[in-house]
């Protein structure tokens, strides 16, 4: 009875901790046809466990394992940015990004949306190549980029990202890391993307690149050929924008990233609601008309 006990027991501690990593994969994919494919694959092992367990079935069993070993290959392949990006938060130990929590320290005030639509309209109308990363609670590191650049630790700035982008400065190829109200770093050489290499140039690809890694993540990219401004999105690029398009997007991304870290402070404190208001924190962004709204 004692052997069977633990058994069961070791059974039911197999089943939940499956369970809950399987549970942890659905919740980070968001794409649907990708979300197919790892129910199908999920499914394949499920499958191949239950019949290796309760069933004697040799021949079956080995059909089976087959057919999950090629799917795991398959998927290998087809998922190795994904794959490579798992093991690189693992081996530097950033469990945050990966269960999905949300960093308490960022923060943005209206005003970074208004800098940010300034300055890069200002770098579309005198057609100067930009790329600006923003960080929404990513913790982005030196050790996610193939060259950290140089650090900053500024004041967020219209006039400062201008001159940072200036084609008599160094450090003007290279991409502008901004986190909450802060410069952090400029002259960022970061990751290229693998898809629409024949389409897009080399910053349109970065942009691509360093979202795709980091979900809370997004790029404004100012090209230098033609001045259209893009924002990049989870691996989306969406070009061309209007200044007041850019704007509106901006308001709607990092005016979630204030609400989530918000909500998340609220829960733990203990505070009666009864007798006091929560005043709403995230003021509205208004657009400002004087914004240059060159395409």
């Amino acid at each position: 009875m004692i052997s069977w006990g633990f058994i069961n027991l070791k059974l039911l501690l197999d089943v939940l901790f499956a369970t809950g990593f399987g549970l942890l994969l659905f919740s980070r994919v968001k794409e649907q046809r990708t979300l197919w494919l790892l129910r199908g694959y999920i499914f394949l092992v499920s499958l191949a466990w239950f019949i290796q367990r309760y069933a004697n079935l040799p021949l079956t069993t080995k059909l089976i394992d087959a057919v999950v070993l090629a799917c795991s290959l398959s998927l290998a392949i087809l998922w190795q940015g994904e794959l490579r990006r798992l093991m690189e938060l693992l081996g530097t130990g950033r469990l945050n990004v990966i269960l999905g929590n949300q960093p308490k320290e960022f923060r943005a005030n209206s005003n970074t949306v208004n800098q940010l639509v300034d300055a890069a309209g200002k770098l579309s109308q005198n057609r100067r190549g930009a790329l600006i990363v923003i960080d929404l609670g990513s913790d982005l590191r030196p050790e996610d980029f193939l060259y950290a650049g140089i650090n900053i630790e500024a004041q967020l700035s219209t006039d400062l990202l201008i001159n940072l982008f200036a084609t008599d400065t160094p450090l003007h190829d290279g991409a502008v890391v901004v986190k909450g109200n802060k410069i952090i770093s400029a002259g960022v050489i970061l990751p290229l993307s693998r898809q629409g290499i024949s389409r897009y140039g080399t910053r349109h690809l970065a942009a691509l690149g360093i979202t795709e890694r980091f979900d809370r993540c997004i790029c404004i990219v100012v090209s230098e050929e033609t001045g259209t401004l893009s924002l990049s999105n989870q691996g989306k690029l969406e070009r061309p924008i209007t200044s007041s398009r850019l704007q509106e997007l901006l308001s709607e991304l990092i005016g979630s990233s204030n609400n989530q870290v918000i909500s998340k402070s609220s829960k733990n404190r203990n505070v009666s609601s009864s007798n006091k208001t929560t005043p709403d924190i995230v003021s509205k962004i208004n657009i400002d008309p004087g914004v240059n709204k060159t395409d």
